[in-house]
């Protein structure tokens, strides 16, 4: 299982299981292969819900957005 944090605050917005983490890898771009962190807007949750990702992660999404423009947001192990 993997964590999600708010790259700014560090807040814990949850654990993921590994298939909402590949969700997450293999739909959105990383700038290198050690890059944990994404850009979310509310545009990128809809494209992953779209592709199928689990109810669950994109709720923690849509909280951790709010009603801003979007969030940074890193995993760690």
């Amino acid at each position: 299982m993997a964590r999600l944090y708010i790259e700014e605050t560090n807040q814990v917005l949850g654990e993921v299981t590994d298939a909402e983490l590949d969700s997450l890898v293999n739909n959105l771009e990383e700038e290198t292969r050690e890059d944990t962190d994404y850009w979310i807007t509310s545009d990128t949750i809809d494209f992953l819900e779209a592709r199928g990702a689990d109810a669950k992660l994109i709720a923690m999404l849509r909280n951790a957005v709010g009603a801003g423009d979007g969030v940074d947001i890193r995993w760690s192990r």
